[in-house]
């Protein structure tokens, strides 16, 4: 290509980059995953050009969904000998509120994204072109190369399975950061009252270290009684006490959560789900695998 086409290329891309990213993030749950099927969609289409595309939207979005379909089997592999529950990178807005163009794009929460892990590829890519961007039926159908009725049929399979798990209602954003701000302050402090009373009876605690940090569980903890010794158990890990961890609060996927940071380098991301009534904790999600964390920085106050 020309010159001035590989420049047309490139704006055309950039132009629609924040929507790829946020299209294959939900798909994927890994921030490092997205920028590599970004790295290969951009390649496709730079070697293919702006010429004769009538909808480089749609043309852009099919070539990175499929990408994203493709890379779905290393992930999965991964998945299968990693050390401990897997949950997603999270996508962390900074202090300031001039998020990275990455936290703007439609994300899902880290809870839902938990649970669109349950689904195949293919539903999950159809839910989140569905029910997440808004693209019709007939256009899912055109982006991932099956039938009307197919996607129809995965459409269907994917919302009943999600809604099952999930509640459609949520929690107002104040609820959220009061019950999130209550909970940090009960689990960093040792409150064992104050965390039998905030913690649901069905809590479910996710702790995600990779096998980097320990102790750590090897499976999701289930029941109030056995969450509460998990948490007070973090009183010092890695020989890192809580009390010489500095505390933020950020947006983490779209929801209120706390960071916590070991001097400059970040140690643990901390996102909470509520009951529907927004009054009790039911799920609680720990990052601690570096790896997951190498994007999140600590910004001056």
């Amino acid at each position: 290509m020309s010159e001035s086409a590989v420049d047309e290329a490139t704006d055309v891309f950039m132009n629609h980059r924040e929507l790829l990213f946020g299209l294959v993030y939900n798909m994927l749950g890994s921030v490092a995953d997205t920028e590599d099927v970004l790295q290969e969609t951009w390649l496709s289409w730079s070697g293919r050009g702006t010429e004769g595309v009538a909808n480089p939207r749609a043309y852009l979005v099919r070539i990175s969904v499929n990408h994203a379909l493709q890379r779905r089997a290393s992930v999965n592999r991964r998945r299968e000998t990693y050390v401990g529950p897997w949950l997603p990178e999270p996508l962390v807005a900074d202090d300031t509120g001039a998020d990275d163009p990455a936290v703007r794009t439609e994300s899902v929460s880290l809870a839902m994204l938990v649970v669109l892990e349950s689904l195949t590829p293919l539903e999950r890519a159809v839910f989140v072109l569905n029910e997440v961007f808004g693209y019709a039926h007939t256009e899912i159908a055109e982006i991932i190369e099956r039938s009307p009725a197919a996607v129809r049929q995965l459409a269907h399979r994917a919302r009943e399975h999600v809604h099952a798990r999930r509640p459609r209602y949520r929690a107002h954003p104040r609820v959220r950061r009061e019950a999130t701000e209550r909970f940090v302050r009960a689990a960093l402090g040792g409150d064992i009252a104050e965390l039998m009373e905030i913690l649901a009876p069905d809590v479910t605690v996710w702790t995600d270290g990779g096998g980097n940090r320990k102790p750590a569980g090897l499976r999701p903890v289930h029941g109030r009684d056995k969450a509460v010794r998990l948490l007070t158990a973090y009183a010092q890990r890695d020989g890192v006490r809580h009390s010489d961890l500095e505390l933020r609060y950020r947006r983490v996927n779209g929801d209120d959560a706390a960071v916590l940071f070991d001097g400059d380098s970040p140690y643990a991301v901390m996102v909470m789900d509520l009951t529907p009534e927004g009054d009790r904790v039911s799920g609680i999600y720990v990052v601690t695998n570096p790896d997951k964390l190498t994007h999140v920085h600590k910004e001056e106050e």
